[in-house]
């Protein structure tokens, strides 16, 4: 039997790489598939999968989230329903959460992709590596262009979903026996974070939301019924559900399963909202990786929104993986932020310190947009803790913040321009012609603080040093309103009104 599976396995890598060279510009030139492509499954996934009543012959189906850097191989049973097998921590992901749109801008794709064995590479630079497929149907309904999009190994991203060596030998194992047990394709689904209520609660008001709607009618699908989804396409949009969607059906018939749980999430979304769960953005230098390769900063792990003190993977076994050349290791130091953002997509400004409970609290408004969340109290932090000068290097060694830093920005009068000083062009869409370039990033690995924002401690006056931007606090912070100009204004105490403006006033009389 043995000598019999290890031939199944030769003659699988030989297709798989005569397949492989044509699609992919991976290769290592190597003349026959490389040994590593032909090592079976180690033995303690072998037992793992025994213990889950699953084959190595099973088919499988892959599940990952950028955002709690995580990917998730699932087998299908004998009852034609999927179960976890196992979850991987993802080594380095680049650009931020939402779809790839062109060549060249570090996104790693998101949606539904069909991996075949054509898309298998046995010999790639990256160790191993299998091609999701980007773009599908649907990318090239919506104009998006790339290629070579990869689940590798290194620690090295442009694009790709990077995993250690361990990590791609043991996936590209388990797929490889599930091709030569008979499996055609799997399905390869890639989203921003779970999708939970409440994460699409918080992310409510971000300009990709319509899209990862729609990817979350695949997720319902999936989570509903244990099932593979089939997947369509209509107009620029996904469909997701039995044959009719497979042939293109724009309304194909939802499973009351699927109809349920998609209702059950719709209300759940609604309550999280009316407890005041704040619409937030979160911004990355250049995407993330999963916090089980920090080992000395083991509290790192809350930034994955969960409350789960059991992790799916042994972090001190991932600790002792090799990570090869890590991409941009500058730009993980700082960590991901929260930016609390309107309906329109644009940063707000957070309500006046008031004491929580107050009839004041109660009514506080930050745009005139509604109260201010009751209950909450003000953060004793400021915007930026950390200072540092302009022009000066981060120490990329820094540990990554225990949770995504949540910042608000002030934009005077409904100009952004505050916004886009902070994170340049990443919401160049919401920012005037006029706004200022971002500060140039310099030919060395350091990240360069740009032109300083002043801010207000929340138990004090403005402070008249400027404050560094390098790196975020990890918690909630607060900040004064920002003139045109960039400088803070104290508030007025004891209802005094401003002298220098009422001087001012008088000079404009005739």
């Amino acid at each position: 039997m043995t000598a019999r599976l290890a031939t199944a396995r030769m003659l699988a890598a030989a297709s798989l790489l005569a397949l492989s060279l044509a699609a992919c510009q991976d290769g290592s030139g190597i003349n026959g598939p490389s040994a590593r492509s032909l090592a079976p499954i180690a033995p303690q996934t072998v037992a793992l999968m025994q213990s889950k009543g699953m084959q190595p012959s099973d088919p499988i189906l892959i599940r990952t989230y950028k955002k709690e850097a995580e990917m998730e191989v699932w087998k299908r049973g004998g009852d034609g329903r999927y179960a976890l097998l196992k979850t991987y921590p993802i080594c380095r992901w680049s650009g931020q959460l939402g779809p790839k749109t062109r060549e060249g801008d570090r996104q790693a794709p998101e949606g539904f992709y069909t991996i075949t064995p054509g898309l298998m590479n046995p010999n790639s630079s990256y160790y191993l590596s299998f091609d999701t497929g980007f773009p599908n149907a649907v990318d090239r309904a919506n104009g998006r262009s790339g290629r070579y999009l990869m689940v590798h190994g290194t620690c090295s991203s442009a694009g790709c979903f990077a995993m250690t060596d361990a990590t791609i030998a043991e996936i590209y194992a388990v797929a490889r026996d599930a091709f030569i047990g008979g499996q055609r394709s799997f399905q390869f689904q890639s989203y921003p974070f779970r999708m939970t209520a409440e994460n699409m609660a918080k992310f409510r008001n971000d300009p990709n939301i319509g899209f990862w709607r729609n990817l979350k009618e695949g997720s319902d699908y999936f989570e509903a019924l244990r099932e593979e989804p089939k997947v369509g396409q209509c107009g620029t949009k996904y469909v997701f559900g039995g044959g009719d969607a497979a042939a293109g059906a724009c309304k194909p018939k939802v499973d009351p399963l699927v109809a349920q749980k998609s209702e059950r999430d719709e209300h759940a979304v609604a309550e999280f909202v009316a407890k005041g769960t704040p619409a937030v953005r979160v911004v990355y230098q250049d995407g993330g990786q999963n916090p089980v390769f920090r080992p000395q900063n083991p509290g790192a792990f809350a930034s994955l929104g969960g409350t789960e003190t059991v992790l799916p993977y042994d972090a001190k076994e991932y600790g002792r993986h090799n990570l090869g050349d890590v991409s941009r290791p500058e730009t993980l130091a700082a960590g991901p932020q929260e930016i609390e953002v309107s309906p329109k997509g644009q940063p707000t400004m957070m309500a006046a310190a008031e004491p929580a409970g107050t009839a004041k609290a109660a009514k506080a408004d930050v745009r005139g947009r509604g109260p201010a969340r009751p209950g909450v109290a003000p953060p004793a932090t400021t915007l930026m803790a950390n200072r540092v000068e302009p022009g000066a290097q981060i120490d990329t060694t820094a540990a990554l913040p225990e949770k995504p830093a949540r910042i608000a920005v002030a934009d005077a009068d409904g100009d952004p321009s505050s916004y886009s000083k902070l994170f340049g062009k990443m919401f160049a869409k919401d920012t005037p012609p006029s706004a200022p370039p971002p500060t140039p990033t310099p030919a060395v690995d350091a990240v360069v603080v740009p032109e300083p924002v002043q801010v207000a401690h929340a138990a004090g006056p403005a402070s008249p040093k400027p404050a560094a931007r390098a790196h975020a606090p990890a918690h909630p912070v607060k900040t004064a309103k920002v003139e045109p100009k960039g400088e803070a204004k104290p508030e007025a105490k004891g209802g005094a009104k401003p002298v220098l403006r009422k001087a001012e006033a008088e000079k404009a009389k005739p």
